[in-house]
């Protein structure tokens, strides 16, 4: 059998975490099978669905390197799901309902209040001809629900093993608004039966969605596509807006984080497979296993993920992230990497190097260290071993050693107490703007 899967995002937003574990699971499965990965957009929501996020999602989508072999929107199919309904409508299935908002919410109160599992009661089965004209002559547009057969619903999920579900246990579900316009259950199944779709690969708050739908695949004739349904994702509230911006991947690329730490993480969690920095999508497609996912809720950490994002960042070349970082050089990006989480990060030490620093330090017991230093800044040309140099004469004329020898320097040069070899940073600064920082902690 030849696998397909779908992505189906709904345009009225930006792609979160979530969404993408979802994207690249179903991108991996794929790819590992020499599958096909259709990315549908649904956007049957006219008011609120807009082609800027449509725009976006693509955009993020190809950022992550999640390219897609088709693309489908729901916006250009309510055709197909007006002849879809009516074929359930001429089998009996789909049934007119009246009810408001308000009235259902009773219904289900009362029912609750009874010891009665809360679903709909199949009322309008039983309205008269009669009563419905009366309905409409009020102003009331009927939604529809497609009629369920009791019976135990069962399929082999590849990640969840044998699911079974009592039809009698869920609501008949709405397939078509007071408007006509249809809901997710039967545009997602129309879309899934008439572009072939293999396999369902999607998020565990989907499963009693997924038991409807066996049966609507059924009734419209449809083959029914194998099923995983994934743990969610458990993260800690507010860690990620404190911290890198917001969860949408558009605030992750913003503060730095590349493509393939965010690729390596969701990958990865939730899975018997050890958490890995990868530089590329094939190794993840090639150990792609369901069997190695687990039941338990996925923890995502950005904590971890800027670790991820660090190792690959110390093993990229400039020409990787060249066209990302245009105000710089090779030269300066060697002399950083290995001391920067993301890639927000570059900027801010350009400006410690080349801008102006914090002069925030309290000199008072360095001034006469920082006096000698300046009289023993060595000549031009500066290379790698002036740094060594310098306070090679420095600790001979002073006796400092250590930290005593090398904090006050390096505060002087960068404002920073941490940061790149100084021996690297120095010939980057030169000897100029060291001269004049080293004057204004003298003046301070």
């Amino acid at each position: 059998m030849s696998v397909k899967v779908r992505f189906a995002p709904s345009p009225t937003g930006y792609l979160h975490v979530g969404n993408i574990r979802t994207a690249l699971i179903n991108w991996l499965f794929a790819k590992k099978h020499g599958g096909h990965f259709l990315l549908r957009i649904d956007d049957t929501d006219t008011e609120r669905s807009k082609d800027e996020y449509t725009d976006a999602i693509k955009q993020d989508l190809a950022w992550l390197g999640l390219t897609w072999d088709s693309e489908e929107h729901q916006s250009t199919r309510f055709e197909r799901y007006k002849i879809a309904a009516e074929k359930l409508r001429e089998q009996g299935r789909l049934y007119a309902c009246y009810e408001t908002p308000d009235e259902l919410d009773i219904q289900r109160k009362m029912q609750a209040s009874r010891g009665l599992p809360p679903i709909y009661n199949r009322a309008a089965l039983k309205l008269t001809d009669e009563q419905k004209k009366t309905y409409e002559a009020q102003g009331r547009k009927p939604h529809y629900r497609f009629t369920l057969h009791d019976e135990e619903i069962s399929w082999e999920d590849l990640i969840r093993g044998r699911v079974a579900m009592r039809a009698s246990t869920m609501s008949d579900p709405v397939l078509l608004r007071e408007d006509g316009m249809p809901v997710y259950t039967l545009a997602s199944v129309v879309d899934d039966g008439e572009f072939a779709i293999t396999h369902v690969i999607r998020g565990e708050d989907h499963v009693s969605n997924t038991a409807v739908q066996v049966q609507l695949y059924k009734a419209l004739g449809y083959t029914v596509p194998q099923f995983a349904h994934m743990a969610l994702l458990k993260t800690k509230d507010g860690e990620m807006s404190k911290r890198l911006g917001g969860n949408d991947i558009r605030a992750l690329r913003d503060a730095g984080i590349l493509p393939m730490a965010i690729n390596s993480l969701l990958a990865r969690i939730g899975t018997s497979e050890s958490v890995e920095a990868f530089t590329d999508l094939a190794p993840l497609g090639e150990s792609f296993d369901f069997k190695k996912f687990g039941r338990a809720p996925a923890n995502y950490d950005v904590a971890e993920l800027e670790k991820l994002n660090e190792k690959i960042l110390h093993q990229l070349p400039f020409s990787a992230v060249a066209d990302k970082l245009n105000f710089t050089n090779e030269s300066f990006w060697l002399a950083v990497r290995a001391n920067i989480k993301n890639l927000a990060e570059v900027k801010q030490w350009w400006d410690i190097l080349y801008g102006k620093i914090s002069d925030d330090y309290d000199y008072t017991d360095d001034l006469e260290y920082l006096r000698e230093a300046y009289h023993l800044l060595p000549p031009q040309p500066w290379g790698e071993n002036t740094w060594g140099e310098w306070t090679k004469a420095l600790s001979a004329k002073t006796g400092r050693k250590g930290k005593e020898l090398f904090m006050p320097l390096r505060k002087a040069l960068t404002g920073m107490e941490h940061g790149p070899e100084m021996k690297i940073v120095l010939p980057l600064i030169n000897r100029s703007r060291a001269v004049d920082r080293i004057r204004d902690c003298l003046r301070s």
